[in-house]
């Protein structure tokens, strides 16, 4: 995958466009896009996966290389699913293509900010459910190097954080099959 630097977003630009972000639907949001990463810097877009408590997201590295173990050297499961706003990664990324450089593992137009959905707040997605996890999802190097300084600054920002811009943990507690256009409720 292609990590070729692009046009990136000024705070203005970023700023002007938060609104639309902000209109993301509270529920019965819309699952856009499935990303796995097989590998360090891999992307594949998938029409639908499988989804287990055990293995993640069916074809993604979470199992094998996520760097968030427990004491008991298994991986985290509070950070087995990455979930990032649609809007938002239109937003910093411009083009479609370029929305996987993130790094998520599911790409929703729904509002992910911390008042609609907290920890706990179980999500019905495909036959699958998932359970929003306290750990935070934080912006880093990769994602300033892939969508600028304004863009990392924007998402970390008091109003970001409320917001949970950057994106949301979530960790399966039902097992089950999700695909592109499923629609997103809350249980």
């Amino acid at each position: 995958m292609s990590t070729m630097i692009a046009n990136h977003r000024t705070m203005d630009e970023l700023n002007v466009e938060l609104t639309h972000v902000q209109k993301s639907p509270r529920d019965g949001g819309k699952l856009e896009m499935i990303v796995v990463r097989p590998g360090r810097d891999e992307r594949l877009l998938l029409d639908q996966c499988d989804l287990s408590p055990d293995n993640g997201v069916h074809g993604d590295d979470w199992a094998a290389a996520c760097g968030n173990k427990l004491p008991d050297g298994r991986s985290n499961p509070a950070v087995q699913i990455t979930i990032m706003n649609s809007r938002l990664a239109q937003l910093v990324a411009g083009e479609r293509s370029r929305w996987p450089l993130a790094g998520d593992q599911f790409y929703a137009d729904l509002d992910l900010s911390y008042e609609n959905l907290p920890v706990g707040q179980r999500l019905a997605m495909g036959t699958a459910v998932l359970e929003i996890t306290a750990e935070l999802h934080k912006g880093c190097a990769k994602f300033m190097a892939r969508f600028g300084n304004d863009a990392l600054k924007f998402i970390s920002n008091e109003e970001g954080k409320r917001l949970n811009l950057r994106g949301i943990y979530a960790q399966i507690v039902v097992p089950g099959t999700v695909a592109v256009g499923d629609v997103i409720r809350k249980i």
